[in-house]
């Protein structure tokens, strides 16, 4: 199974109706694509300019293909028109041959993941209406043990946490000691709590050994507090919330 993040920064006067965009033109067209699973919809909170365009593959060559295909060039440019302006300008020419200056578009960022065959079922089966995102660099030495601890340890511990959906281990193609945990919940209460009582605190505890070096030695800087989790570069950690989401059938 395969999985595209697409994160699109959105321009503040479209966020409203960015969802329908997304329903009515990007959703059909994934649908006719072979090898797309499931399609979804998020939105970042507190950063409601920030979406995150999620969808599940059947195989990498059915991601690539997509990829390369005029589909997916077509609706990356007929989204240009909601896309918010980078701070970054460009130096043109205008039909008159003056120089000016125009703002650019935020260009979408695009990571591409592996992830187990039931992650999408789960997803489907289970939908959450709020989504955590946690992104963490492990050390390349101790990949397969992050991954045997998160799928034997965290995973049923996070199927146990009150208003937790579903929760799975996805790892970067193309950085490969980088992994996110996606987790899906019922509400913000549920996600507050979890964070708030230590939950989110011990399981970091289980598999922070594993973690990158720069993480290590921020970790090392404030001594040991066991029940302090530090969030930097190496661990980050995203909220969104659920507009829509859509399984295809085969």
């Amino acid at each position: 199974m395969f999985m595209r993040l697409l994160q699109l920064k959105i321009n503040a006067n479209f966020v409203h109706i960015f969802k329908d965009f997304y329903e009515e033109t990007v959703m059909p067209q994934l649908q006719k694509m072979p090898g797309c699973k499931f399609a979804e919809l998020i939105q970042n909170w507190p950063h409601e300019d920030e979406f995150l365009s999620m969808t599940f593959w059947e195989n990498r060559e059915a991601a690539e293909n997509y990829q390369q295909s005029g589909t997916y060039s077509e609706l990356l440019q007929k989204s240009g028109p909601y896309l918010a302006k980078s701070t970054e300008w460009k130096l043109q020419l205008s039909d008159s041959l003056e120089l000016e200056y125009k703002p650019v578009s935020e260009e979408p960022v695009l990571k591409e993941f592996h992830v187990a065959e039931d992650s999408e079922k789960a997803l489907r089966d289970n939908p959450g209406l709020h989504v955590r995102i946690v992104s963490i660099f492990i050390q390349e030495n101790k990949a397969d043990e992050f991954k045997h601890i998160y799928r034997n340890e965290v995973v049923p511990a996070l199927l146990k946490t009150a208003g937790c959906k579903y929760a799975f281990l996805t790892e970067n193609t193309h950085q490969t000691n980088e992994f996110i945990s996606i987790t899906g919940w019922d509400s913000k209460k549920a996600v507050d709590a979890y964070e708030k009582h230590g939950a989110f605190a011990a399981l970091v505890d289980k598999v922070k050994h594993t973690f990158s070096q720069a993480y290590q030695w921020k970790m090392a800087q404030i001594g040991d507090q066991s029940s302090h989790t530090i969030t930097t570069d190496d661990l980050s950690i995203s909220y969104f919330r659920l507009l829509t989401g859509k399984h295809f059938d085969a």
